[in-house]
């Protein structure tokens, strides 16, 4: 007599193996070596065996006796073969574990609405500084005549008389694998086990009504162009009991004219002519919150970026805020008239062939130090 294989090696697990690793193991190997695809030989006695297998290291109890005796564990049962084995064909497999319930109680249960999705677009000040908006939405709620029933006030769904209530038909059939049971939606009642016999007039038995709200919707401080932000429970209403789904709402932050946002700084391009570049200048330059006083230091380069601490974006999640960046631009004027000309070639001839200012550091570490730690 052949030695009986071991129930882990079967489905090719560790013998600390979890429920769920065991359900995924059965389920690749129930798939592959079911008779109704598998036609090779030997497939029926494998599948035998991974069904066996899975019967005992499925339940808790026999699989603390299984792995304390082995095959030999008491009143387990263990190898009574599978003859009487009840499992739906092919088919029921996926029912089994994609959602189609365990072969009893289909009876179709409450079941969450679906999420509603909008899109709402705010000015970059909105979305530094939050806001509130007020969005009109179109959803589906519970009737409120029947509240949901699908019957007519005043009447009851009556037991579906095929099914009765199960929600379900079953069907056995013998094989030389034994004995097989088809489960299957009833058809009577598409598998709700209840049949609405006077259908609410106010919803058309449909449970439910669509209808136009305002939701006041809050935005934080600190969101960003695409942004989405979740009302729970603002959504389309449920199905037999169930709970609403959510409202989800992404937000489109419309470009400003003169702020650049990278992460939680923000980018000031500031131009100067030659001369505020050159002798320095005290200016005013715009900020998140108004006008800021700002010195242009004497000799001042194009591309030189200053950082102004506490000014940027605040963080969304409530701590701190970003910088403002600007980054000077000398202006090279286009049109100059014959005494403003005149006047370039006598300071051209005073200052001499140009030369590079010596830096420290080069420009990308310059990049790297200015940006990198931006946020």
């Amino acid at each position: 007599m052949a030695t009986k294989r071991d129930y882990y090696d079967i489905l090719g697990i560790t013998r600390n193996a979890t429920p769920e690793e065991i359900k995924k193991a059965y389920r690749k190997l129930a798939f592959e070596y079911h008779p109704d695809r598998n036609k090779n030989d030997g497939a029926e006695q494998t599948f035998k065996e991974i069904n066996e297998a899975f019967e005992v290291l499925r339940d808790t109890d026999k699989r603390a006796a299984y792995d304390m005796f082995g095959h030999a564990a008491p009143g387990q049962g263990f190898g009574r073969g599978f003859e009487g084995f009840e499992f739906g064909g092919f088919g029921d497999i996926f029912d089994a574990f994609f959602g189609g319930g365990t072969g009893r109680g289909r009876r179709t249960g409450a079941q969450k609405g679906g999420d509603l999705h909008y899109s709402v677009s705010i000015s970059f000040e909105e979305a530094v500084f939050g806001c509130e908006k007020e969005l009109e939405i179109v959803r589906t709620e519970r009737c409120s005549a029947c509240h949901g029933s699908r019957s007519e006030p005043g009447t009851r769904p009556d037991t579906c008389s095929t099914c009765n209530g199960a929600g379900e038909v079953r069907r056995s059939q013998r094989s030389v694998f034994g004995q097989f049971i088809n489960v299957a939606p009833c058809p009577h009642c598409n598998g709700e086990g209840i049949v609405i016999n006077t259908p609410c007039r106010n919803c058309k038995g449909q449970g439910k009504q669509r209808m136009t709200r305002k939701i006041l919707l809050k935005v934080p401080a600190g969101v960003d162009d695409g942004n989405q932000i979740r009302l729970s429970g603002e959504g389309d209403c449920g199905r037999n009991g169930g709970n609403p789904g959510n409202l989800l709402v992404t937000l489109s932050v419309r470009k400003h004219p003169q702020f650049e946002r990278v992460g939680n700084d923000i980018v000031y391009e500031l131009p100067v002519n030659f001369a505020q570049a050159a002798l320095g200048d005290e200016i005013q330059i715009p900020g998140l919150e108004g006008d800021i006083p700002f010195r242009v230091p004497a000799g001042c380069q194009s591309g030189r970026v200053f950082r102004l601490k506490e000014k940027g974006v605040p963080n969304l999640r409530g701590y701190g805020r970003g910088d403002q960046l600007i980054r000077v631009h000398v202006v090279t004027p286009q049109a100059l008239d014959a005494k403003q000309k005149k006047l370039f070639r006598d300071l051209a001839k005073m200052l001499g062939p140009a030369s590079l200012p010596r830096e420290e550091k080069s420009f990308f570490d310059k990049v790297k130090d200015t940006f990198g730690a931006s946020n």
